[in-house]
């Protein structure tokens, strides 16, 4: 017997009648009931596949059909199933979104399992996590994706890629109607972000290819715009929380392996999980005396806010806990002039002496109040902004009047991952998603004098040593630069994978971080990374390639080069 089975795609369809939504944390109350019904067969729907079918595997023809199965497949906006707990409902886990089915029964309710036993993922399928989605996510913006992500389903996919339905959402920055008709937006948690900036004689739009494209020569130009000038970036993104109470240095002392940052000062802090894995980074600023900043990226606000809520609640902790990240708007401003742009605006010290790299403290920018963090992912001197939304276009106006001597201009996201990676700055999801800190070389940032989660699993890991380790490559390559997820190959052998990659605007020449084993780990050895087919030397390197502007700095104090 051959049994034949076609999928006829429908609109995805809402849960049951007062069921709750995870794509909205909002009970559904006017949505149509739906259970576990069929729809009516309409073979003449399909009927010019089943035939392209027949023609392809002719045994078919002869084949009875014996039943006919109509169901609806789920789908969730950009196809991939929705697996784990849920932010902002207790002990709710999710399991949705299957848009394949049976194959992956086995596979997630072991992984879930384990998770829900053990207290933490096993394994990281961040890119699954259901707290990707918010109250942004709306119906319409559902079934709009779910038609797009189904028709591309069979489509080559590209790096860097955009898909355009649904966009934009209702999570737009106070700077998305001043910036959207100069630059191309890339999408971000629901929010519209620049990855790159037009000018006259550009190449314009969209255009996705597996090797450099039209983005590379002004992503460049952005670049060299940060290194020697200032720029400014929209960063609004950002997932945000506030944290106070009586018990707030308490819950941060056993949440984040360091030590809390005193009043006025912020550090880079890891939460770890009960294996001493990385689950999530931050920035903490204290504001004031047991209040806190807490800074996420974009992919992860709802990720971390729901371990951070789980873990208050779990402990008995008197703390509030409050999501401002669609309240507030961020600009970063970075390059050598910041300082003399952002002091035109203020009566503060701005002052290497007066404010230090990671401190944070209360300003006003022309009348427009600010907490000011000095600190930039681009490694280059500079601050971000955290202001209210609503001021955030007359912010930024001033801030570019205020620059126009200086040569101040826009940059992207896609600049600032160049800068950040020639600074060997580590991503999360990325270098350290599900990872010990020492393997990923965050030693730095954990002090083991603190009391956290992980504590006594890190003190195990450091005693049993490594199989494997984070390093840094160069690479000689044609005219693709590396993304993450690329083989690493040795005598032969695939011995590792990257984790990002780009190209180095001032060493000209490809860079990435790579996984290896740890004998293959000594700056030096000489390894190969596979590209569209080819592989490409590569050679284990110090970091950073590039000096931050904090390192810069001391050189130059010290009479050494402040250069590369």
């Amino acid at each position: 017997m051959c049994i034949i089975y076609f999928a006829i795609y429908l609109s995805p369809l809402p849960p049951s009648c007062g069921s709750f939504s995870p794509l909205t944390s909002r009970p559904i109350s006017l949505l149509p009931c739906f259970g576990k019904e069929l729809f009516e067969s309409d073979l003449d729907r399909i009927m010019d596949h089943i035939e392209a079918a027949m023609a392809m595997v002719p045994v078919l023809k002869q084949a009875d059909i014996i039943n006919i199965v109509a169901g609806p497949i789920t789908y969730s906006p950009d196809i991939l199933p929705m697996v784990g707990p849920h932010q902002g409902v207790r002990n709710y886990w999710v399991a949705i979104g299957f848009g394949y089915g049976i194959i992956h029964a086995g596979g997630v309710g072991k992984y879930l399992s384990d998770w829900i036993l053990g207290g933490e993922p096993p394994f990281d399928l961040i890119e699954l996590d259901p707290n990707r989605y918010g109250k942004w996510s709306t119906t319409q913006y559902t079934a709009t994706k779910a038609r797009e992500s189904y028709g591309f389903n069979n489509i080559v996919g590209y790096p860097k890629e955009e898909r355009f339905a649904g966009r934009p959402t209702e999570r737009v920055s106070g700077l998305y109607e001043v910036l959207k008709s100069k630059c191309s937006m890339g999408f971000h948690a629901g929010w519209e972000q620049p990855h790159w900036f037009y000018k006259p004689g550009d190449d314009i739009g969209y255009k996705p290819s597996f090797g450099r494209t039209n983005w590379f020569e002004p992503v460049g130009r952005e670049y060299k715009q940060v290194m020697e000038k200032v720029g400014v970036i929209d960063l609004t993104p950002f997932g945000k929380f506030i944290v106070k109470g009586n018990d707030s240095v308490k819950l941060l002392d056993h949440l984040f392996a360091n030590v809390i940052p005193k009043v006025g000062a912020t550090n880079i802090s890891h939460m770890l999980t009960p294996r001493g894995q990385v689950y999530a980074e931050l920035t903490i600023s204290h504001l004031s005396p047991g209040e806190f900043l807490l800074v996420t990226g974009s992919g992860s606000e709802l990720h971390d806010l729901r371990w951070i809520e789980e873990e208050a609640l779990k402990g008995g902790y008197n703390v509030e806990i409050k999501n401002i990240t669609d309240e507030m708007g961020v600009l970063g401003i970075a390059g050598p002039f910041a300082r003399k742009v952002l002091q035109k605006l203020t009566i503060e010290d701005l002052s290497d002496s007066a404010f230090k790299f990671l401190q944070s403290r209360h300003i006003k920018l022309s009348d427009i109040a600010a907490t000011a963090i000095r600190i930039s992912y681009s490694g280059e001197l500079g601050w971000e902004l955290y202001h209210r939304k609503e001021d955030s276009a007359i912010l930024y106006n001033v801030i570019m009047e205020a620059g126009q001597e200086e040569g101040i201009d826009d940059f992207g996201t896609y600049a600032l991952n160049a800068l950040r990676l020639e600074k060997a700055f580590r991503a999360w999801g990325a270098e350290d998603c599900e990872s010990d800190p020492e393997l990923v070389g965050l030693k730095l940032f954990v002090l083991l004098p603190a009391d956290f989660i992980g504590k006594q699993a890190l003190k195990q890991i450091k005693e049993k040593g490594l199989k494997r380790r984070l390093v840094y490559l160069t690479l000689e390559t044609a005219n693709a630069d590396p993304e993450g997820n690329e083989s690493v190959w040795h005598n032969g052998r695939v011995v590792g994978n990257t984790t990002s990659g780009n190209y180095s605007y001032s060493t000209q020449q490809s860079l990435a971080f790579a996984y290896v084993p740890t004998e293959l780990s000594k700056v030096g050895q000489k390894l190969e990374v596979e590209l569209l087919g080819k592989n490409y030397s590569a050679t284990i390197v110090e970091e950073p390639l590039v000096l931050t502007e904090q390192t810069r700095t001391r050189f130059q104090k010290k009479g050494g080069s402040a250069k590369v």
